[in-house]
């Protein structure tokens, strides 16, 4: 097998260089990202940590009961909180929920408007697969090598590679919600003199608003999933006592923070499940 061995594809070499290339030549660009993304994660962390506790937890219940109509879903969001406040991780979590919230700002800001161009124009489609299939395979640790050359450590490497890893479930969600859109309804728009603008917004967003919805609620699961590698890099939040439970091989601490985030994900889950109660 030598001979075939010996003619190896410098994939490695190749990404060296590439990667090279835009550390020099891109450097104002990602110093502007890195401004931008801090810029998010502070304002969202200031608005989740400066208020006391019991604000943040009464307005994560209304919103609750705003989306759901249902108290008991209210409540659960209610003692949820009140039971990671006892445990003493409000910090944690909410660095967590900001890590959370930012990606989801970022990822359907920028995933919606995307999956509805592809979704208008299939060829776009059919060449962006490839790639949004390399970044839901590809292991999360590789994000972690680019994402601390380019951005160092801190919280924003951990936003970025949170990102990168859960962009392609908006865009997939919203391009499958807006292309299920039936003929008919879009004809009978077109028929009554609808400009594309308003078929878009008043035909093909409305149906596919439980797919786009679903998108939200897999970004926030896939951004939660990331809070533990998040904290490889520096990120603050819920991922800092795992990590730090593995290293000292603490059975308690590991268990103890690694239930708060099912808690906080099951909260999340419950809050977004749109006309379930």
């Amino acid at each position: 097998m030598n001979w075939l061995t010996d003619r190896k594809i410098p994939v490695d070499d190749t990404a060296e260089v590439v990667f090279d290339w835009f550390q020099i030549n891109g450097a104002w660009f990602f110093d502007g990202l890195a401004i931008a993304m801090e810029a998010l994660i502070d304002g969202v962390l200031w608005a989740m940590q400066t208020p006391h506790p019991f604000v943040i937890i009464a307005l994560f219940g209304a919103v609750t009961y705003a989306i759901q109509r249902s108290f008991r879903s209210a409540g659960f969001i209610v003692l949820g909180f009140l039971f990671i406040l006892n445990q003493d991780y409000w910090e944690e979590t909410t660095e967590s929920l900001t890590l959370v919230l930012s990606a989801c700002v970022v990822c359907m800001g920028v995933g919606v408007p995307i999956g509805i161009a592809a979704a208008h124009r299939p060829r776009l489609y059919r060449a962006m697969r490839p790639v949004l299939d390399l970044m839901q395979t590809l292991p999360t640790f590789v994000y972690l090598i680019p994402a601390i050359v380019f951005f160092g450590i801190g919280m924003v490497p951990g936003l970025i590679a949170t990102v990168i890893f859960v962009l392609p479930a908006p865009i997939r969600l919203t391009q499958l919600g807006i292309s299920s859109t039936p003929k008919s309804l879009i004809e009978a728009a077109q028929a009554f003199g609808a400009t594309p603008a308003q078929t878009l917004w008043k035909i093909e967003m409305p149906y596919a608003l439980p797919q786009i919805m679903t998108g939200l609620n897999q970004t926030i699961m896939l951004s939660l999933s990331m809070v533990v590698i998040a904290a490889l890099v520096g990120a603050d939040g819920l991922g800092v006592p795992v990590v730090r439970a593995l290293n000292q091989v603490n059975t308690g601490l590991g268990f103890e923070s690694g239930f708060i985030i099912v808690v906080v994900a099951i909260m999340l889950d419950r809050m977004l499940r749109v006309g379930q109660k």
